[in-house]
């Protein structure tokens, strides 16, 4: 691990400050927020950390999706990131666990761009 890229400025006026990028596995659902000019991670949450384990039965559907994406919403809440955009893979649609996340971060109260 090193020192992250800082880009230039030519093309950080360009970028979304925060970006929202999910991941799912076959066990676990997890989620983070990256603020793109410093290329850095503002804030995650995943259904493997110890506090969520044992309060979630099954860490891989719908539900623990939309619990991920509320504990999430409130996480950037306290780091005052009001405002996130979404950024899905080729493969991610909008519907099932996808919509789940993004659905409960914007019920904490985080606004989309």
């Amino acid at each position: 691990m090193g020192i992250p890229p800082v880009r230039p400025p030519s093309i950080t006026k360009y970028l979304k400050p925060y970006v929202l990028k999910m991941h799912f596995t076959n066990k676990y659902v997890s989620a983070q927020v990256i603020h793109t000019p410093t290329a850095t991670v503002a804030s995650s949450a995943s259904s493997q950390e110890k506090a969520l384990r044992e309060s979630m039965e099954i860490r891989r559907d719908v539900a623990a999706a939309a619990k991920i994406g509320k504990i999430l919403g409130e996480r950037l809440l306290l780091k005052n990131i009001p405002a996130v955009s979404v950024h899905l893979k080729k493969e991610q649609k909008y519907h099932g666990k996808v919509k789940a996340v993004i659905d409960s971060v914007v019920e904490a109260g985080v606004k989309l761009l």
